[in-house]
């Protein structure tokens, strides 16, 4: 089906018009149309236009609502205090709008495709081979896959990677202590849990850390290991290999009860670059955009300077010849870039690592392998905070493991379901306990905008009150159960009805949603579809509360009515999707 026009975009084209025909110097120009508490739409745009013009902006206003038609959209138009135009939608065009809307078998509520997709790489989700995902890893992995989600529905061709960090020299400490200790991981992985799998590397770890200290001989054996690693040895390689797929095992049980879907070709770790480093550290010298420092391999930046007032260096290879992460950063731009064919690359990587990417993205531009054509972007995140508005820990001071965390979401989410229930099995209790839980952690996240701070507070992202997760939930289940009590009768709009107040309000913002939904992927910004959502929510409780449903005068008020209330629920259940967000029929 093809795309549905909103009602702000006709309304917007009609101004333009009216604009253009009362100022021909205008043409093209933004009417500046938003939402107002005054009528439907307000546009603010004409007082700049004037300024400019040198005429009087209440006059001109007057002559671009001289140009406008009221009719099949527009009911009525006026100018308000020095030159705003206040805009009062048909109510035949709210419902026309959204039964068009409504009837896109796509499922995807008219939302067009964009015009000209591209590329996009989005390295989301990074966590270290053979140590546990801890709170520090969740927003990474939640933001990512929501603007993975949001980028997709708009047409965008999206490459998910995973740059997990599974090499350095502590790999060599690992891997000549499972050679001498082979029995240490001689398990079947299908057998074990992804919780199990950790808990078994965690304590090799330990182990080889306790023998790497105390015993001489073996740290000489463990150094020489990473040599071997380094060098490509076939069977260092392959205890290599099965250290990572043991990690592996562990990392897909997080994703899973986070819900997300991660493939293992999107997991191209820091080792996926090797066979470049070299390479990349030739070009940038060759070029001249590195250069040799006290033996090492550098970048040198007029603006980053350290305390000593001396500019502080992008180390790409150290002098000992090793590579640092910048060598594989930049190899992995190479590779996206060259390989991959991306326009826009996106990093979602905690804003503590600001700088780095800042000299690494300037490092690229220079060598030339980002221009005005591929760009790259760090969407930098907040810290997660406790509700002490300290970075979250544990009483003991310790980093919260993820798993820890969401385990104890669900069981506070199963204690909501379990007093709300009615009639579900203890089973469905468990299902919806786990989908309002992680609905729960990532809605918290997401709605609040990702460069900024917040609290982890479980018992207000649990609450069926505020803007939280359960409370969108509650409205869906709730319209869920509005449609199975009404039986036979089904939603259908009435164009020819006069729409109540909460009404109008409500198909004015179910209208909104392609528009919101361009905003969020062009900004990389869930917090926005968050804030629209709640919204919705909000507005259709006002909705339930001052208009009766099945108990609505007529038979077509009633079967209108539904109508609202479905495309109420179908723009909610899209849009908590694309947030990584289940939407129970129940709760």
């Amino acid at each position: 089906m093809a795309s549905v026009t909103s009602l702000s975009d006709s309304v917007q084209q009609q101004l333009a018009s009216a604009l253009s025909a009362s100022l021909p110097e205008a043409a093209g120009a933004d009417p500046l149309l938003r939402r107002s508490d005054r009528a439907d739409f307000q546009a603010n745009g004409i007082l700049a236009l004037a300024k400019k013009a040198k005429a009087n902006p209440r006059e001109l206003a007057t002559q671009v609502v001289s140009q406008v038609v009221a009719g099949d959209v527009i009911k009525e138009i006026e100018v308000s205090g020095p030159g705003f135009l206040n805009i009062t939608i048909a109510d035949r065009a709210i419902t026309t709008n959204l039964a068009a809307r409504y009837a896109d078998e796509t499922g995807r509520l008219g939302v067009p495709f964009a015009a000209e997709p591209g590329t996009t790489v989005i390295d989301y989700a990074q966590p270290n081979v053979a140590k546990e995902m801890h709170v520090g890893h969740l927003r990474s992995a939640v933001i990512g896959d929501s603007v993975v989600q949001i980028l997709e529905f708009t047409g965008e061709n999206v490459v998910r990677r995973h740059h997990i960090g599974d090499w350095g020299t502590q790999f060599g400490m690992l891997i000549q202590y499972l050679d001498e200790h082979p029995h240490e991981l001689d398990h079947k992985s299908a057998e074990v849990s992804g919780e199990e799998a950790m808990s078994n590397l965690d304590r090799l770890y330990k182990a080889a850390r306790k023998k790497f200290d105390s015993d001489e001989e073996f740290k000489t054996r463990a150094r020489r290991r990473v040599v071997d690693l380094q060098a490509g040895d076939p069977k260092t390689l392959a205890m290599w290999q099965k250290f990572v797929d043991e990690s592996k095992i562990y990392f897909f049980s997080v994703f899973e009860k986070l819900d997300m879907e991660i493939q293992d070709p999107d997991i191209v770790g820091e080792s996926g670059y090797n066979d470049m480093l070299a390479e990349t550290c030739r070009l940038l010298e060759e070029s001249g955009v590195a250069v040799r420092s006290e033996g090492a391999l550098c970048v040198f930046f007029e603006d980053v300077k350290g305390p000593d007032g001396n500019q502080v260096p992008l180390i790409v290879q150290k002098s000992d010849g090793g590579y640092g992460y910048a060598a594989t950063d930049l190899s992995a731009i190479r590779d996206r870039v060259f390989n991959l064919k991306a326009n826009t690359l996106v990093y979602v990587v905690d804003a503590r690592q600001a700088l780095h990417f800042k000299m690494v993205f300037e490092t690229a531009r220079r060598a030339g392998w980002l221009n005005d054509d591929v760009t790259a972007f760090q969407l930098a995140f907040g810290t997660v905070l406790g509700k002490d508005g300290k970075p979250f820990k544990t009483r003991e001071g310790e980093t919260v493991r993820l798993v820890d965390l969401l385990d104890e979401a669900i069981d506070r989410a199963s204690a909501v379901v379990r007093e709300k229930a009615q009639d579900l099995s203890e089973q469905e209790i468990a299902e919806r306990g786990a989908q309002v839980g992680i609905g729960a952690v990532k809605y918290a996240d997401l709605s609040t905008s990702a460069n900024r701070d917040y609290k982890f507070d479980l018992d207000q992202m649990v609450s069926l009150n505020g803007d939280t997760s359960v409370y969108l939930q509650y409205a869906y289940a709730r319209i869920q159960s509005i449609l199975r009590k009404a039986g036979e009768v089904r939603p259908a709009a009435h164009p020819e009805l006069e729409l109540a107040d909460a009404e109008r309000a409500l198909g004015l913002h179910a209208d909104a949603f392609a528009e919101l939904v361009a905003e969020a992927a062009a900004d990389y910004a869930p917090h926005k579809l968050a804030a629209y959502l709640y919204q919705l929510a909000s507005l259709y409780t006002t909705f339930y509360d001052k208009c009766p449903v099945l108990k609505a005068e007529t038979p077509a008020q009633v079967e209108n009515r539904l109508f609202l209330c479905d495309v109420t629920a179908r723009t909610l259940h899209q849009g908590m999707s694309l947030l990584g967000i289940r939407t129970p029929e129940k709760l």
